[in-house]
């Protein structure tokens, strides 16, 4: 009976790793291998100790985030979509919370002190939003696009309030990835052009409106640095600058693994964050950035996939959701570090260094993993 009993669980470990979707897996895979070479690179300079604390310190991230992923994987997300409004509730009183009690680190207040951990809530809340909005969408059928009645919760309330709660922490940079992604799963569901029309002109009212009254004066200089560097290239504009720098330098092929003198010689700001991009463009160069790219292209592409052959409305669009967390992180964090947007405190996902990100990001991807797995119970 015990042999027979080993016999069956071996099968369906066998049964469950067979199931998995390995197209989706080894871009996310190869992506890490990529991000922890950088990151071990981009380390360098700091130090014996702080090097070896940070690189260790991502590798168990890594290996958290691939086991949160196994996890979500195994459970079937409908159980995750009917949570979908409490997890989102704990989400909001822990991003409320911060207000009071949050950690304060680089002029911010964003984090919570677990002792063992610095939990950042509005990480997390990216993918609470696209399971509270896959639960609300997929309940309800919009034949001629949504209308204002039907985007008064979802957006003024599901992406509204935790979009002001997290610009006042303040963190634009995160604010505008809340907004952003939830809107993307609302233009995939559909909305009405007129509605489209109404709102891009409230979109410039709003933004001029914020310009004059909701930002913050570093946050206005960031735009000023953006427009033109070199007005302060000392200050508000050196990030940007040197950015551009070890970007450039590393031209067609890059300077070789830990030969580039911007990040080696400490010259990059947050080379190990935000900056990681700029990292691997100036040591492997055009070839090797534009080949991370290109793992993240195929990556996008497994996910449309996998979307198309989910089994219901809501893996769908947690998959498109998941998806446009990835793919806007991405968009943002390079246009920034090469110039072609503002500087905003934007990770690359997968590569970047950080806790909190890599683990609600394995569990976003674990979701959309969930979906693909349970398209073969039918």
């Amino acid at each position: 009976m015990l042999g027979v009993g080993i016999q069956g669980a071996q099968l369906e470990e066998r049964g469950f790793f067979r199931k998995l979707d390995w197209n989706f897996i080894l871009p996310l895979l190869v992506l890490q291998v990529i991000g922890i070479i950088n990151l071990y690179s981009a380390t360098h300079g700091f130090g014996s100790d702080s090097t070896d604390r940070l690189f260790i310190s991502q590798l168990f991230w890594l290996l958290k985030g691939w086991i949160v992923f196994l996890i979500v994987t195994l459970i079937d997300y409908q159980f995750f979509i009917r949570l979908a409004y409490v997890i989102y509730g704990l989400n909001l009183l822990a991003l409320i919370a911060v207000i009071f009690v949050g950690k304060v680190a680089l002029g911010a207040q964003r984090w919570l002190d677990l002792g063992f951990f610095a939990y950042q809530p509005s990480e997390s809340m990216k993918l609470c939003i696209i399971l509270v909005l896959a639960r609300h969408l997929s309940q309800r059928s919009f034949a001629d696009g949504m209308g204002i009645k039907d985007l008064l919760l979802p957006l003024g309330a599901v992406i509204g309030v935790p979009f002001l709660i997290t610009a006042e922490q303040p963190d634009l940079g995160t604010a505008m990835m809340l907004l952003i992604i939830g809107s993307s799963i609302l233009f995939f569901v559909k909305i009405r052009r007129s509605i489209l029309v109404a709102l891009a002109v409230l979109g410039i009212f709003s933004a001029t409106g914020a310009w004059f009254f909701g930002l913050r004066d570093y946050q206005k200089h960031r735009i000023y640095t953006f427009l033109d560097p070199n007005q302060d290239p000392r200050g508000k504009g050196y990030n940007s600058i040197q950015s551009r720098i070890a970007v450039g330098s590393g031209q067609v092929f890059g300077k070789g693994f830990r030969k580039g003198t911007q990040s080696q010689l400490e010259f990059l700001p947050e080379r190990h964050t935000d900056f990681i991009y700029s990292v691997l463009s100036e040591e492997f160069g055009f070839v090797g950035s534009m080949f991370t790219l290109s793992i993240f292209g195929l990556l996008f592409f497994t996910m449309m996939r996998i979307a198309q052959h989910a089994r219901d409305k809501a893996g769908a669009i947690i998959t498109v959701g998941v998806m446009a967390a990835l793919f806007w992180h991405m968009l943002i964090n390079v246009g920034m570090v090469i110039g072609l947007l503002p500087i905003v405190g934007v990770p690359l996902p997968l590569l970047s260094y950080g806790g909190s990100n890599m683990l609600t990001t394995m569990a976003a991807l674990g979701m959309v993993s969930s979906v693909s797995y349970r398209k073969y119970l039918f």
